[in-house]
């Protein structure tokens, strides 16, 4: 797999097919891997790009703390890009890849065509219920540090195998759930008017912690479309391939594109 420097580390990342970008940003604990199922698909019509976030899979994991944040893999994305050539793309992303897609979006929306939303959420407006979430990415973080990744892999999200989590950083994930899967603002979630391309929230039928989220992004982004994948949890490109793909694909199809 191909590596490249950005913002001082490297990132492990995968291009497929040709035409125009379309970028998806995987959830934590989750690598490229997570979108074997989608590339077939896209990369039929569509440049399929796909990297590992700090802290994950084959990219770098720093040891600070101080080398995370939201702002930082933002930075990481933006960088990937310049050094591709990508002027311009569709960036999705699931769970806390579709949240740093919003936040790629409202700092950069000169680079973005448009947004797929995957199972995911704007983040919180009521202080008392992001303390309550970041404690809960706290509890992870330490969890890490004191048992390990093995004691981790148990709860960890279901879009990644067993097996590929123990390959992992268990102080890069330590991190990230820290400083980027934890919130310290309600910028995106104050800002979803601001979005002015076409989106598309994608959302499990089962996926209950965040069904009541997309219902709100479809309401707050002007003129978003949202699309419940049937049968299929939080891992909806996993749970139900088939109809994830044709929900990813109609959208993309009706863009109009350059070149596609």
């Amino acid at each position: 797999m191909p590596r490249v420097s950005v913002n001082g580390i490297e990132l492990n990342y995968e291009v497929h097919g040709e035409g125009y970008p379309v970028v998806f940003l995987h959830g934590f604990v989750g690598t490229v891997s997570m979108w074997r199922p989608q590339v077939p698909a896209i990369s039929q019509e569509f440049r399929f790009i796909t990297y590992d976030a700090r802290g994950h899979g084959e990219s770098e994991s720093p040891a600070s703390v101080d080398q995370y944040s939201a702002d930082i893999v933002v930075e990481d994305l933006y960088q990937l890009l310049g050094a591709l050539g990508v002027e311009r793309a569709v960036v999705g992303g699931l769970s806390m890849g579709g949240y740093v897609s919003l936040r790629f979006y409202l700092t950069h929306p000169e680079k973005v065509t448009a947004l797929i939303l995957m199972d995911t959420g704007p983040g919180y407006r009521n202080p008392a219920r992001r303390d309550q979430w970041n404690q809960q990415q706290e509890e992870r973080a330490t969890l890490l540090e004191t048992q390990g990744i093995e004691a981790f892999a148990s709860g960890a999200p279901t879009y990644t195998p067993r097996e590929h989590i123990l390959k992992l950083n268990p102080v890069g994930l330590a991190n990230m759930a820290r400083r980027v899967v934890a919130q310290y603002d309600s910028w995106v979630i104050e800002n979803l008017e601001k979005v002015k391309v076409p989106t598309l929230v994608l959302v499990g039928e089962k996926d209950t912690p965040f069904l009541a989220a997309s219902e709100y992004m479809e309401r707050a982004i002007p003129g978003a479309r949202r699309v419940v994948v049937p049968g299929a949890g939080h891992a909806a490109n996993l749970d139900n391939v088939e109809a994830f793909n044709r929900g990813v694909l109609d959208f993309l199809r009706g863009l109009d594109l350059p070149g596609s």
